[in-house]
């Protein structure tokens, strides 16, 4: 999964971290979904009853800054943030629930590297994000 931890990743950055920053960092840290800052917030909060929804906009935003966080926009109106580190995957969002669900594939992942080299190009990353419904069951 990631390589070290978001807060060795931060002190590595030369961020200063204090104690309500490392909350956020490890409520992040053990996230297995993409949760906009108010749901960090309410995660973090429970943890530590002194953090404010600032103190959570300003963290995110320098984590993101600074390349730890990876912010997505699934189409809901919501900034969404997942580990920069993590494995590389792909999104299919249920556009009826908001459901984000993970995937790789590798015949996609293929396709693509062939797309770039008939464009002359080397892919050094993408990110896709697919849309649907689910479909009715017969």
């Amino acid at each position: 999964m990631t390589k070290d931890t978001i807060i060795a990743r931060c002190e590595a950055n030369g961020l200063r971290m204090t104690e309500q920053r490392r909350v956020i960092a490890r409520v992040l840290q053990g996230c297995t979904d993409h949760p906009d800052v108010e749901e960090l917030y309410a995660r973090a909060s429970n943890v530590d009853a002194g953090i404010s929804l600032a103190t959570v906009y300003r963290t995110v935003k320098l984590f993101e800054e600074a390349g730890i966080l990876e912010r997505h926009e699934f189409g809901d109106g919501r900034a969404r943030y997942e580990d920069a580190e993590r494995d590389h995957h792909d999104h299919l969002i249920d556009i009826q629930s908001g459901e984000v669900i993970e995937f790789v594939d590798k015949e996609i992942e293929e396709l693509q590297e062939k797309i770039a080299a008939k464009l002359g190009y080397s892919l050094r990353g993408h990110r896709l994000e697919l849309y649907g419904v689910p479909k009715k069951k017969d």
